[in-house]
């Protein structure tokens, strides 16, 4: 008999364990969509007969999301690379509330082409599965660099 009723207590407490905080949850019409913002504007300046071969665009993702978030870029000028993506596991970046500072969470190794003087545009972008974002990178190539 006092197996039984130790066997009936765990039962009854395991249940309250798994029970307990579903009773508190919000139905999954008020959980919030994701809201998330990609700052990825970088700026480049480059002499010609150079480029950089060797340097990194970086960004943030603020906000919060609940899918893998991947990154890269494109649209870079003729003969530069940036080869790699960087993913991002479901998070939540916010700002520094003191500072309003907010942590770079994207590295992307980045290798700028010697080029014809003149301003490029690329573009970092990041997308979650269901929406892509955008930000500009621009590339001045110039001798006053």
């Amino acid at each position: 008999m006092k197996k039984t009723c130790r066997r009936a207590g765990l039962l009854v407490g395991l249940a309250s364990v798994i029970a307990l905080p579903l009773v508190g949850a919000a139905p999954a019409s008020a959980v919030e969509a994701d809201t998330w913002t990609l700052h990825g504007n970088n700026q480049y300046c480059v002499k010609p007969d150079r480029g950089w071969p060797r340097t990194y665009a970086v960004g943030a993702v603020e906000g919060t999301w609940s899918s893998t978030i991947t990154a890269g870029l494109r649209k870079l000028p003729a003969g530069s690379t940036s080869d790699e993506v960087s993913t991002l596991a479901p998070g939540t970046n916010v700002r520094d509330p003191e500072d309003g500072g907010l942590t770079i969470n994207i590295w992307l190794p980045l290798s700028i082409a010697p080029a014809p003087a003149g301003t490029y545009t690329a573009e970092f972008w990041a997308d979650d599965g269901t929406v892509t974002q955008t930000d500009v990178v621009t590339i001045k190539v110039s001798e006053e660099c």
